[in-house]
């Protein structure tokens, strides 16, 4: 059973006698400083438990970057979709405008010439490195769904000696394997392995089926002009 304390009684009777009670009042007594302080605490603790949003400690130009990063990997996944959804056809004119548009196979009508066996759903062929056509990479593009496993690249490789090629491009709208992964890494021949997430970063970086919504240039103090001689 609870009782009421002896500072509870006196506070009673000041307050009959016209004093206000409220916190100021209170804080005359320990016990109420005491439980006052604890509150604080627990409350400090709890917002240390949830902390703030990473956003609020960003600088304007983090928030910035963090929204590019953002909206890039949207559009990414977008043009990913539309990519499936095309015809081989499409995905076979995607694959050309990409490579020049990143630098290879010289102009698009180079480009062309050399990749022209439609197959499978994609394309295979030789393409110049650079426009003098120094080299030449031999390429493979699979619009797929499941992922490209070992078998697959290994015979790519294998169709490298055939037309004297020291390096290739395989292109898939799906995935390659770990096992694929690790099958480039240890081979001498230089094969790049290009999965649709990367394929579809690409053409946003390089931009392939996108377009410009707005541009903003971030500027700064130019330090050089306000230097006085």
């Amino acid at each position: 059973m609870r009782q009421i304390t002896e500072r509870g009684l006196a506070a009673i009777r000041d307050a009959d006698s016209g004093a206000v009670i409220n916190n100021a009042y209170l804080r005359r007594f320990p016990e109420f400083v005491a439980f006052e302080t604890k509150n604080h605490n627990e409350s400090e603790e709890k917002n240390n438990d949830h902390p703030k949003p990473d956003n609020a400690e960003k600088t304007p130009l983090e928030s910035i970057e963090a929204g590019y990063q953002s909206l890039h990997a949207a559009l990414a996944s977008d043009l990913l979709e539309r990519i499936k959804g095309g015809s081989p056809r499409f995905f076979e004119q995607l694959v050309l405008d990409l490579l020049v548009a990143m630098g290879y196979g010289g102009s698009r009508l180079d480009a062309a010439e050399a990749v022209g066996r439609s197959g499978d759903e994609g394309v295979d062929g030789i393409i110049k490195e650079d426009k003098l056509g120094l080299d030449s990479i031999y390429l493979q593009a699979k619009r797929w769904e499941s992922p490209v496993g070992r078998p697959v690249v290994q015979g790519f490789a294998g169709s490298l000696e055939g037309h004297r090629a020291r390096k290739g491009v395989f292109i898939t709208t799906s995935k390659f394997s770990q096992d694929a992964h690790e099958y480039v890494r240890r081979i001498e021949k230089k094969i790049v392995l290009i999965d649709g997430q990367q394929l579809s970063s690409l053409m946003v970086e390089h931009g392939v089926g996108v377009t410009d919504v707005a541009i903003y240039h971030i500027k700064r103090i130019d330090e050089d002009y306000f230097e006085e001689s």
